[in-house]
């Protein structure tokens, strides 16, 4: 990971097309202005990975009740 310092109003360039610049300081908090073409996209790390988690307990629940439907309609079957 690159570390660097940067002043309210000093920017960083990534690539040849994306600029992140420090816009504010409020205690812990920082506000950042990045300029980048429309087609990239630019997410927020904890949304991405909250999304990911919810994908992946709604699949395993999915994956649970077709395994309860299957095992359901084989006893049903086995019973006539």
């Amino acid at each position: 990971m690159l570390v660097l310092t940067r002043r309210i109003g000093e920017s960083l360039l990534i690539g040849d097309d994306i600029e992140v610049t420090l816009l504010d300081i409020k205690g812990d908090s920082v506000r950042i202005g990045i300029n980048a073409p429309r087609e990239t996209r630019i997410q927020r790390a904890e949304i991405v990975q909250a999304v990911v988690a919810e994908n992946t307990a709604a699949a395993s629940d999915a994956d649970a009740e077709t395994v309860d439907a299957i095992l359901a309609a084989v006893r049903h079957a086995r019973r006539q």
